[in-house]
């Protein structure tokens, strides 16, 4: 999701946004909260780094092929541990 998203998601009011101005369905300018949306944006930061960082499908199949489940899922676990969901 990129910044846009989450202000969508976040202020259904808002259907388009041109620069970091967001209007709504009437070409009215909603005001929203950045800070709000950098909240947003932090909580799911761990995800992205995660989906960077993850072996391919490909990588993780041979692993499964050539270690078995144990070694795949160190693999798996050493991004978890590298990248923790926040609480």
């Amino acid at each position: 999701m990129n910044r846009a998203d989450f202000i969508f998601k976040l202020y259904p009011q808002i259907v388009t946004i041109r620069g970091d101005v967001a209007y709504d369905a009437d070409d009215n300018i909603v005001e929203y909260d950045p800070a709000l949306v950098d909240a947003e944006i932090a909580k799911t930061e761990y995800q992205r780094q995660r989906a960077a960082e993850y072996p391919s499908f490909a990588d993780q199949f041979d692993l499964l092929y050539h270690g078995g489940y144990d070694s795949w899922k160190a693999a798996i676990d050493a991004v978890k541990t590298k990248y923790p969901k926040p609480e």
